[in-house]
């Protein structure tokens, strides 16, 4: 889990490098320092509890700091998703900034897929407000980052602790 939060920090730091309104380039880098922090935070209190043993205060504690890191995470897809709808720059030569460009792309694509078919399909009152019975949600970074995507095939079935990890290696 710990390795997994600092996955999406890195993301979020590379998104928020490449996004072209300050205020959600700002938004996201709050909400990757409180990943950062928490995920931190996680790797501690795990350490503490492997060496002190079963406890239920540890164990409480543990839980409480994964529920943390998981709504935390959940902050910075939404504030990518944010940033991407409001347009990212041109990433650098660098192969992990490439890969996460091209996974926002791939996003933004199935979203305007998505609001195109909804516009044809008029599911609409008699007010002209969309109906919420039988609408498809809108594909969410969330969404994306949980199906099976061909970069996921390389991941190993048992990584190595230790192994360096880049941004788009593994499903966050």
């Amino acid at each position: 889990m710990v390795s997994d939060g600092q996955v999406v920090v890195k993301f979020g730091n590379i998104l928020a490098k490449h996004c072209l309104d300050q205020r959600c380039s700002m938004d996201l880098l709050r909400a990757t320092e409180h990943t950062q922090s928490i995920s931190s935070q996680l790797g501690i209190v795990a350490r503490v509890k492997a060496v002190t043993g079963e406890s239920k205060a540890s164990s409480e504690l543990l839980l409480s700091n994964v529920q943390n890191l998981i709504q935390a995470v959940q902050h910075v897809l939404r504030a990518a998703e944010a940033a991407c709808v409001k347009g990212l720059g041109q990433p650098s030569a660098d192969p992990e900034e490439e890969e996460v460009a091209a996974f926002c792309q791939q996003w933004r694509k199935n979203l305007t897929q998505h609001r195109a078919k909804e516009a044809l399909n008029s599911d609409r009152d008699e007010l002209g407000l969309r109906k919420t019975r039988g609408a498809k949600a809108e594909p969410t970074l969330t969404s994306l980052v949980q199906e099976q995507t061909p970069w996921s095939r390389n991941i190993p079935k048992h990584p190595n602790p230790r192994k360096e990890h880049t941004v788009m290696d593994r499903p966050m």
